[in-house]
This record gives structure tokens, sequence and C-alpha cells, in this order.
């Protein structure tokens, strides 16, 4: 395991390197990251959360060299001579993997947190749509919002279609609540008396109701963040002209409505404004009814019922989701890109590593090496810093998407999410990315090896 002097004498000054290179500035840019993730927005902005994943970024490729060292000291030696002298090589000048060892990690650790953002957000999507919509079809009065909606002769009518085994309406109305902000979505509904959670995905509890309490009212979570609307607090809301107090009775998470909802309920709503139309109506079909059935029930008994719209909860929830992909494609073409710089850069670093190297190539092949076992050691170095960025960008993208989905996406949006990690997709990247890293290494340093060794190491006799 003869090694030229020339990589010894680089061993000893990477060696040198990482002994004086001292992990506190990335410790520190690491500590303060985490302690600024959670601050407040500013400007309504979470430049906080984003700072925050900028400074352990930075923190982590401080830390790289020395993390470098640490493990390849802890790997034990292989039987095999080529993989051998591929890690005698590694922990001998650690810091020559540094530029490869940040360009993965780099690439890997954003794209590992959007990669797992935008699956737990989709999930999350899906789960809600479940969920929110467990009727068999839904009729809206007509796509002009508020001014379209059903009189009570048009909802006893929907109620006496045949086949209808159970209907519920709903009122949706946009109030002002600070004119310095968005209008926000006022649902008047019925609710189950006993659990409210059944027919709404709260966050949380739902507050007792005490004696002498206003009449509650439920929110959704960008109202606690726009609003102040905590539950438990008593607040007031317009409503036909005059303003009454209600009391929050919980918060829900609500993804249709980024301005803010509250839901009242419908019996409530009615004997204070005395308007008892409805805007939509959620009906259970009767076992054997469909929904073209349905439909044509409707444009047949209802006068006007042809510019109601129909769907059933497939169709809703395959259009949002068709939409969410639409609105995130770029967020895929983005990851692709970063998988693209990843394996470029780690290309050429390497690259010039094996350029700079050729001499002792020359050496290795004069005592003996083949160029297949050259091949093996070079291919095993990949494999190893690869294996390392790999695992570091995995452990940092994780954190990252934490910030992303708890701190970015809920001051950006104001709703939350469940995490949901997309174990099958990352793994298959993972193992993708390593075999193509080792491919990119030896390819990289094909040129290298290809000249005669005897040019190689003729400055050195």
């Amino acid at each position: 395991r003869a090694a030229p002097a020339a990589a010894l004498k680089a061993g000893d000054e990477q060696q040198a390197f990482v002994r004086l290179s001292s992990p506190l500035p990335g410790l520190a840019l690491l500590a303060i990251g985490a302690a600024a993730a959670p601050l407040p927005p500013v400007g309504g902005l979470p430049l906080a959360g984003y700072g925050a994943i900028a400074l352990m970024l930075i923190g982590t490729l401080l830390l790289l060299p020395r993390l470098a060292a640490l493990v390849l000291a802890r790997v034990p030696a292989p039987r095999a001579f080529a993989p051998a002298l591929a890690f005698d090589q590694l922990r001998g000048a650690p810091g020559q993997a540094s530029v490869s060892l940040a360009t993965i990690v780099a690439s890997v650790s954003l794209m590992v947190s959007m990669a797992i953002m935008v699956a737990s957000f989709r999930q999350s999507l899906d789960d809600w749509l479940s969920a929110l919509l467990p009727a068999d079809v839904y009729v809206r009065a007509g796509p002009a919002g508020d001014s379209a909606y059903f009189d009570e002769q048009d909802q006893r009518a929907l109620a006496a279609v045949p086949g209808v085994a159970r209907i519920a309406f709903l009122r949706a109305q946009a109030i002002v609540l600070d004119p310095a902000l968005p209008r926000v979505s006022l649902l008047a509904r019925d609710l189950p008396g006993d659990d409210p959670g059944q027919a709404l995905p709260l966050v949380g509890d739902a507050t007792p109701r005490r004696a002498g309490d206003p009449p509650p009212v439920w929110v959704t979570e960008a109202m606690v963040d726009l609003h102040g609307m905590r539950a438990g607090k008593e607040v007031t809301l317009p409503l036909a002209g005059q303003r009454y107090p209600f009391v929050v009775a919980g918060v829900w998470r609500d993804y249709a409505r980024q301005q803010g909802a509250v839901l009242v309920e419908r019996a409530t709503y009615a004997a204070l404004t005395g308007d008892r139309s409805a805007t939509d109506a959620a009906v259970w079909l009767a076992p054997g009814v469909t929904p073209a059935a349905f439909r044509a029930a409707v444009d047949a008994r209802i006068p006007g019922g042809a510019r109601a719209s129909l769907a059933t909860p497939g169709e809703i929830r395959k259009l949002s989701l068709a939409v969410f992909d639409r609105t995130f494609a770029v967020t895929y073409g983005l990851l692709a890109a970063a998988v693209v710089v990843g394996l470029t850069g780690l290309s050429s670093s390497f690259g010039a590593l094996a350029l700079a190297r050729r001499r002792e190539f020359g050496v290795l092949r004069h005592l003996g090496m083949t160029r297949r076992q050259v091949g093996a050691m070079l291919a095993t170095e990949g494999a190893a810093i690869s294996a390392l960025g790999l695992a570091t960008g995995l452990a940092l993208g994780f954190v990252m998407s934490l910030v992303l989905i708890h701190v970015v996406n809920r001051q950006s949006f104001h709703w939350s999410m469940g995490l949901h990690v997309p174990w099958t997709s990352l793994t298959a990247l993972v193992v993708t990315l390593l075999v193509l890293a080792m491919a990119t290494t030896v390819a990289s340093a094909r040129q290298a090896m290809g000249g005669s060794v005897i040019r190689a190491v003729k400055d050195d006799w």
C-alpha cells in the first residue's frame, strides 16, 4: 500500500487544515438557525424561516471537513486492496472531498426538503378532502357565488327528489372584518351538537361551552393568524347590518380559503339574520341511486336546476389534486435540476481531483496496480464520498423540511399540514444517485488514467 510522496504531502496538508479549522462557526450558525426558525413573520413574509434554512445549510457545509474526517476514521478497512487504498487516501486527505461533499449535501438537502414538503402538503390535502366530503353528491346553486342561491322552496324540492336519503344545506358569503385585510368567508351550516369534529377537521380540541356564553363559531387557522381569533375568545361578526357576539369554540383546517373562514351554525345564523337561503347542498343518496339519476331528477323537478353544478367527492378530489400537481409541477422541475446540478458538481470536482492525481495514478501503475484496480479505487472513493454526502443531505433536508412545513408554509399560507415522508421515492432517489455518482466518478477519472504512465511520472525521475 505504498502511496506517492505527493499524496502523503497533500494528506499532511489536509490533516493540518482539518485540525486547524474550528467547528465553532458551523455549530454557531446551526444554533442561530434553529433559534431563528420560530420567529414571527416580517411584513407577512417568513423571512426568519428562510434565513434559518440558509444558516443551517451554510453551517453544515462548514462542518463537512471535520464530519468527513470523523466518519472516515471510524470506517473499518476493507479486505480488498483497491477499496482499502481508497479509504487510506480519503483518511489521509479528507479535505480533498470537501468540494464534492458540499455539492452533494447542498443539492440533496434542498431536493429532500422540497420533496418532503410537497408530499406532506399533497397527502394532507388528500386527507382533508376525504374528511370534508362525506356525502355522495355536492350541489352548488350556480357559479356566480353569493348571487346564486337555493330559496326555501328550492331546498324543499331538493330534499323531496326521489333517492335522497339525507340532505344538508350551507350558506356561504363574504364579510369584512378588517378593511385592511381581504374579506373572509362566512359559512352557515348544520353541525352535530355532540361532536363538531365529526364534520370539521379540527386542529386541537373544541372548547367546552359554558353557561351564558354567546353562540359558538368555528374559525380556520388563517383567522387565528390574521385576526387573532383563538379558541375561547369572544368576537363580534357583522351579520345583516348588525354586529353580534360569538365565542370561538374551535379551530379547523381549511385549504380552500387562504383569507380565512368563520363557520356559524345554520340555525343560529337564520335566527339572527332571517336568511334561510343556501348556496350549497350535501346530498346522501339512497342505496342503488346513482349521481347521474339524481342529476336527471334535479333537472326535471327543480326550476332552474340545470344551472346548478353537481359533483361527486371523487370528482372534487381528482380536480383538486390535479390543480395541486399543476401548481407544483415547477417544483418537480426544480428537484430534477437539483439532481443534475449535484451530479455535475460531483463530476467536475472529481474530474479536477483526478487530473491533479495523474502522477499518483502513474506511480500506482508502476507499482503493479492494474487499470481495473485503479478504477475500483476511484469508484470506492466516489461511493464513500457520495454515501456520506447523501446521508448528510438526507438528515439536513429532513430538518429543513420541518422548517418549510411548520414555519414557512404556516406563515405564508396560514394553514398547517401533517408530516408525510415519501420513503419509497427517497429510497429510490438515493440509490439512483449513489449509482450515478460512482459511474460519474469513474468516467471523470478515465481521461486522467488514459495517458501513458511513463509520461505521468516523468517529472519525478
